[in-house]
């Protein structure tokens, strides 16, 4: 009997950790149409195999499996507080609440929803996270999340490939081949018709940034753990498929994580000579190619550089609706500075407080985002302005202390330069990277970001936060 329960209990976390690492390589799948009625999650792929783990998890239990909780860690504590300030700016906005309706969706239904999607990303698969990698070593998650992204980066990369050939080469005979990727699970192959950008297996450009910068720092990792040529292809990948991308915020954050990378190498004195040699063979690509294409690229570089006007004749309406509702969002903050308006409550002020420049001819407010029967609410464009509007300064207050303390934390692991501190340098790399994309997405819904700071709960799990005494 007691064999049998051993047995069960050792195939059940077999299962589990298959399940999570399936989950972790599905990250960037949303091309597909998904499942309307999970919502926000109806086009992420890992969430199918994710919600799976935390439900084998509790059967678990029944095995006298615990489930691990991290409260002792101030990362986590601050993060629970932060979940609890959300509740309570709503709570003290409730006689406003009771009275929204926008898009036939009343203000109570749209803090459930959205406080639903926050719970489930922060606890409930966060835990899941924890649970699943904490069964291992550093060494041992760090190298299989790593093996892990880079088997989903050949994949990506491999669709973007082709892609770049059909949208960017007008090499057309590659459509039929590139078409067999509509047998690859969570996939539906799309070409852009205007031949301008490609977005791989993910459903949009900057949905393929976001993807990107998630996994950029881990790619860069082999360049000081691996020999040879080899070690410098992942990072080769990121920066072809960033470029080809046409997000212009991507190439920005990607850019800053290069930068970040090379100084944390320069904090070593023992990568000095790698730096050397990086340094040698970018001049040098850099030198051929400005030869070769040196005009093109010029030209490239400063239509991105100028592409943030919002009378740019190819980016005005995206540019105008980004500014426009960034501004009404800090005129909500304004208006309510303590407490803001409630979790999730953001569009519902920010309409009567959109100013007539970004509406003025843009077809985006008049088709989607002021349309009653066009179901998707409009997007905030900025996690932290969104915050400030919803949740107050203290909110505010609360999740910027939170941001920093990670970061915080990040670097003063890699300053221990023990054996974590490649990993702990990874985490920083990737923490920049998200923390600058919530410059431009209002969303908290990233599991790239929420699977990173289970790594970091992992990794100072043993270190009792004695690492400011260093």
């Amino acid at each position: 009997m007691k064999t049998s329960s051993f047995y069960n209990k050792f195939t059940l976390e077999k299962v589990i950790a298959l399940l999570f690492f399936l989950g972790v390589f599905f990250i960037p799948f949303s091309s597909f149409e998904g499942l309307s009625f999970l919502g926000e999650f109806k086009k992420e792929a890992s969430f199918f195999f994710f919600i799976i783990v935390f439900f084998l998890l509790l059967i678990a239990v029944f095995f006298s499996q615990k489930i691990r909780i991290p409260f002792k860690n101030p990362l986590f504590s601050l993060l629970l507080i932060i979940l609890l300030w959300f509740f309570i700016s709503t709570l003290l906005n409730t006689h406003n609440i009771i009275h929204y309706n926008f898009k036939y969706t009343s203000g109570v239904n749209r803090f459930i929803r959205q406080y639903a999607v926050l719970i489930l990303s922060s606890v409930i698969l966060l835990v899941s996270y924890y649970n699943v990698m904490s069964r291992y070593t550093n060494s041992e998650i760090f190298n299989k999340i790593r093996k892990v992204f880079l088997a989903s980066l050949l994949v990506v990369f491999t669709y973007g490939f082709f892609e770049i050939l059909i949208v960017k080469f007008n090499i057309n005979a590659l459509r039929s081949t590139l078409l067999l990727f509509d047998y690859f699970p969570f996939t539906n192959v799309y070409i852009d018709p205007n031949g301008e950008r490609i977005s791989s297996v993910t459903y949009e450009p900057p949905a393929l940034a976001t993807y990107l910068l998630t996994i950029s720092g881990w790619m860069f990792s082999y360049i000081i753990t691996e020999k040879g040529v080899k070690r410098f292809i992942p990072s080769l990948m990121i920066l072809i498929l960033a470029l080809f991308s046409g997000s212009r915020a991507g190439l920005v954050i990607i850019g800053a994580q290069v930068l970040v990378f090379l100084l944390l190498l320069y904090k070593n004195k023992k990568n000095h000579q790698l730096l050397l040699r990086l340094a040698t063979g970018f001049a040098f690509i850099t030198l051929i190619i400005g030869i070769i294409k040196g005009p093109e690229i010029v030209n490239y570089l400063k239509e991105k550089i100028t592409s943030f006007k919002i009378n740019d004749n190819n980016h005005a309406v995206s540019n105008k609706s980004r500014f426009g509702i960034q501004y009404a969002l800090f005129q909500v903050f304004l208006d309510n500075p303590v407490s803001g308006v409630g979790y999730g409550q953001q569009t519902y002020e920010m309409i009567k407080n959109l100013p007539p420049w970004s509406t003025y001819n843009n077809w985006e407010f008049k088709i989607k985002y002021l349309n009653p029967e066009h179901p998707n609410f409009p997007p905030g464009y900025n996690l932290f302005i969104r915050i400030l509007a919803e949740t107050g300064i203290v909110g505010f207050v609360l999740f910027t202390n939170w941001i920093l303390y990670i970061l915080y934390t990040c670097f003063r692991l890699f300053k221990l330069k023990n054996q974590d501190s490649i990993f702990a340098m990874v985490l920083l790399i990737s923490m920049i990277g998200f923390i600058m994309n919530w410059f431009k997405m209002d969303t908290i819904r990233v599991f790239g970001f929420w699977i990173n700071f289970a790594l970091l709960l992992i990794l100072t799990r043993n270190i009792k936060f004695k690492i400011d005494k260093k």
